[in-house]
């Protein structure tokens, strides 16, 4: 396979840069026009096309546009995200989707760019094959989806005991996670960044829902530890990636010790706040797992939602931790205090001027 030309990588850095920004390339006109730039549609097309080179003006113009170094539009390796799971797809306008897409790609390139620099490789994340089982095994796959929870807590030596940080514990273990800014209708997604790196994409409007937050990062684990069998439909992936992410918030043995195996009476109101205050972990989602385990009836589950439908955004009781990891900023400001990399250059990967990184730099040092 023949090494991309200058001209090519120019062309798609500039695609994405644009992508990354949710903007047409008439936009990308108008914005170069409003900062003293004159670059036609058509040449803007010819330039993503690979068909053109720019001019050191035209790069620097659109440098300033896109907030990017010259430098980022000629960077020869780039991260394509692969198998994306999105939810809630289709309240999320496509080109939100791309926005959100080629942030994340950019982040994650980033991310193992400094991982090489620092000759840092991480271990493999388990998988769990289901693909044996049929799609109408709904019993079965959810029995399999438990137990890879189970499996994933031995790996990582977790015990039955609470999570206190998932953002940070995925990170631990090499699953790489970018927060987003993006409107409600979009939750999160995972993939694959060059088909080997697990990566999960979460909204940071999740931060106002801490217990939301971790039930949405270890679903994504799921979709990325799960092997499903083919002809399963969205509902059923979702619930069984549910199923996985209860069972790691909750183990069962932590669940019945705490509830029992049969609850005919339901979970008392102090019970369900202390529960969610212990384990990090919604109302809803504590009812949905306890009627996974038997403990609760399907129409305790069902009687519970009927009664709760309009305080699911104002549910009581809270969650006292933080759900957030700041790995890659510490790796690069090992690589930094190492010199593996220039101060520019960190600056350039945490996306901050220089001035701003070395005060970052001289506080982390302090």
């Amino acid at each position: 396979m023949n090494a991309a030309t200058p001209k090519q990588t120019f062309g798609e850095r500039l695609r994405r840069a644009r992508l990354m920004r949710g903007l047409t390339l008439r936009e990308v006109a108008e914005c170069l026009a409003e900062a003293g730039s004159r670059l036609s549609h058509a040449a803007l097309q010819k330039y993503e096309k690979g068909l053109m080179g720019p001019d050191s003006t035209v790069l620097l113009a659109l440098a300033r546009v896109f907030g990017v170094d010259a430098g980022y539009f000629f960077r020869q390796k780039s991260v394509s995200l692969g198998n994306i799971e999105f939810r809630k797809l289709t309240k999320f306008p496509e080109r939100e989707v791309n926005r959100v897409r080629e942030e994340a790609a950019d982040f994650f390139e980033k991310y193992l760019q400094i991982e090489q620099v620092l000759e840092i490789s991480c271990a493999r994340l388990p998988q769990a094959d289901l693909r044996h089982l049929s799609p109408d095994q709904d019993g079965e796959l959810a029995r399999e989806a438990e137990k890879a929870a189970g499996m994933i807590r031995r790996e990582w030596k977790l015990g039955e005991a609470a999570l206190s940080n998932v953002h940070e514990l995925l990170e631990e273990h090499g699953v790489k996670v970018k927060e987003v800014e993006a409107a409600e209708g979009f939750n999160g997604f995972s993939g694959w960044a060059d088909d080997h790196t697990p990566v999960i994409v979460l909204a940071a409007w999740l931060k106002n829902d801490l217990p939301r937050k971790r039930l949405t990062g270890l679903h994504e684990l799921g979709h990325l530890v799960l092997k499903l069998p083919d002809g399963l439909t969205h509902k059923q992936k979702e619930s069984l990636c549910y199923r996985f992410a209860g069972a790691m918030l909750l183990p069962a043995v932590a669940m019945r010790a705490r509830l029992g195996t049969k609850r005919p009476d339901g979970i008392s109101y102090p019970e369900r706040i202390g529960i969610k205050e212990d384990w990090g972990i919604s109302i809803a989602a504590l009812m949905r797992r306890a009627a996974d385990l038997g403990i609760l009836s399907a129409g305790q589950l069902k009687s519970f939602h009927f009664m709760n439908r309009n305080n699911r955004k104002q549910e009581p009781g809270h969650w006292e931790a933080t759900e957030k990891a700041d790995r890659f900023e510490q790796l690069v400001y090992r690589a930094t205090s190492q010199e593996l990399i220039t101060r520019a250059k960190a600056a350039e990967l945490l996306d901050v001027t220089l001035r701003e990184f070395d005060h970052l730099f001289a506080a982390e040092a302090a």
